[in-house]
């Protein structure tokens, strides 16, 4: 086992990286950026070395300056969590010509996955099931419209290096085609340096579900079953859940067995995952291979009982898988949801500003991933998650309650956040059902994001009911009072009591 690893990332994934060290006694190495000075992640660590300022590209994606932190360190391993360098193939065989271990799959396994239009040709010739399109990228207008016309319309144009949603478009009619492919390419390059677009047949109403396979450097690989990644607004995945109401034992077993072959075929070790499209008759196409452990990986963790960040360490360390395919069945539901700074009401829009007061909940069931606490500045520069709030029950319908149960629970003052709007999703009968896809919530956002009827004016109302009864229980009770609301304690518990912070809170959510 290593002794010291790098932990080349921030936020969330960043501390659970650090945490699932600790617990295999090994030390750690934080990276921040001069906005995360205060971060988390940058206390929990065994040691902290600062790499730039806040843009990214000047700190957390200067590969070279993450290596040298690692080597100056004693860190004899880099674990780059999800994002920035994570799935670069460049890093992965820098660190390794460095003489340290990349905690992810070897480079030349990135490379085979890291570009669509490879990864295509290469699940062809294992047998894999793709979607109709093309295995290289697309040259001009003329070429997609040919292209188009053998598949039928509609069509979807895809960056080959990229993901995300970015330099994707859905095209309807040869008409829109040329102008399609001019904006998808730019958006490529822009976001990707690479404008490479490749087109496939664009299926109506399916499923997004993802089977993550294990494998470590001794030729064992196992699958461990399927997530259901369909609530997604502009292919950015917003809501999670394993295991999938569409997938049976059978199909489960089959679409396994395809990522299982995918992974094999690429060379794959340690953790990645293999994404379909699943449509209305069952049947399934592969998309791509995330060369990573992916957000939503605590949903699989938790169904399947294992610590798969320990996992990856222990791979990449050389030990060997000491398990089977027979030992990994599905047990109870998880669903996650990922907690953004953004405004859902005003069109999701970023939110910043700092932190003031962060309740969390708790409780049978609830798992909370974050990186966030109260007194933290939320600006631009990064990715809006904060966190990722989880759940895991004996069923669907009861992961759904205690879901709904811990969003309640869940204060963030100071931001806009997403809460409300997973709130909303979980009370809506067609998720309850499970009778969703990836278009369903760009369908229904209206009804999702609608801006709560006069919001304020209950808040204010509820916090102004709060205080008086606060008081007069204190005057019943003998205390002094005051007049004055910023003589009221402000910490979230103390010997007295609940605070008015917690009495307001709590009645905030009766009122709503």
């Amino acid at each position: 086992m290593f002794r010291k690893v790098l932990v080349a990332n921030r936020g969330e994934i960043a501390l659970r990286v650090i945490r699932a060290c600790q617990e295999l006694g090994v030390k750690t190495v934080a990276v921040y950026s001069e906005a995360d000075a205060r971060a988390p992640h940058v206390r929990e660590a065994d040691e902290a070395v600062l790499v730039g300022p806040p843009p990214s590209s000047q700190s957390y994606l200067v590969g070279e300056r993450l290596i040298d932190v690692a080597l100056r360190t004693g860190a004899q391993a880099i674990h780059p969590g999800y994002g920035f360098l994570s799935e670069r193939a460049w890093f992965a065989r820098a660190v390794r010509e460095a003489g340290l271990v990349f905690i992810g799959p070897p480079a030349e396994a990135i490379d085979a996955m890291g570009s669509k239009t490879a990864a295509r040709q290469l699940a062809i010739a294992a047998g894999v099931p793709v979607v109709p399109g093309t295995t290289e990228s697309v040259r001009d207008a003329e070429e997609a419209i040919a292209i188009a016309e053998t598949f039928g319309f509609p069509v979807l144009l895809k960056a080959a290096a990229g993901g995300g949603g970015k330099g994707m478009r859905i095209v309807r009619a040869a008409s829109e085609l040329a102008d399609a492919l001019a904006s998808a390419k730019r958006e490529a390059q822009n976001a990707f340096g690479d404008d490479a677009v490749y087109s496939e047949k664009y299926i109506e109403g399916p499923r997004h579900v993802e089977n993550l396979v294990l494998a470590d450097a001794h030729g064992n690989v196992v699958h461990l079953g399927e997530r259901e990644c369909s609530v997604q607004r502009r292919h950015q995945k917003m809501i999670e859940e394993a295991p999938s109401v569409a997938v049976s034992p059978e199909l489960r077993a089959r679409m396994g067995a395809t990522a299982v072959a995918a992974a094999r075929a690429a060379g794959y070790v340690n953790a990645g995952t293999c994404e379909f499209l699943l449509d209305r008759d069952g049947q399934y196409y592969f998309l791509e291979m995330n060369t990573r452990i992916q957000v939503e990986h605590p949903v699989t963790e938790l169904v399947m009982g294992l610590d798969l960040v320990q996992w990856q360490i222990r791979v990449a360390a050389g030990e060997a898988l000491p398990f089977a395919q027979k030992d990994f069945v599905p047990r109870g539901w998880a669903i996650e949801c990922r907690i953004t700074s953004e405004d859902p009401s005003n069109g999701f829009l970023p939110s910043t500003g700092r932190i003031e007061y962060l309740h969390l909940p708790t409780g049978p069931g609830v798992r909370w991933d974050g990186g966030i606490e109260s007194g933290s500045d939320i600006g631009l520069h990064y990715d809006p998650m904060l966190a990722k709030l989880i759940v895991h029950a004996p069923t669907r319908d009861l992961a759904i309650a205690r879901m709904r149960r811990a969003l309640r629970e869940l204060t963030i003052d100071g931001i806009e956040t997403s809460r409300s709007f997973h709130l909303r999703v979980m009370d809506h009968p067609d998720f309850q059902r499970g009778d969703i896809s990836i278009q369903w919530l760009e369908q229904h956002l209206p009804e999702l994001t609608a801006p709560a009827v006069d919001r304020e004016s209950i808040r204010l109302a509820a916090i102004a009911a709060a205080l008086v009864a606060h008081e007069a229980r204190r005057a019943g009770s003998g205390t002094a009072t005051t007049s004055s609301t910023s003589d009221l304690p402000v910490s979230s518990r103390d010997d007295r009591g609940p605070t008015w912070r917690d009495v307001a809170r709590r009645e905030s959510l009766r009122s709503s």
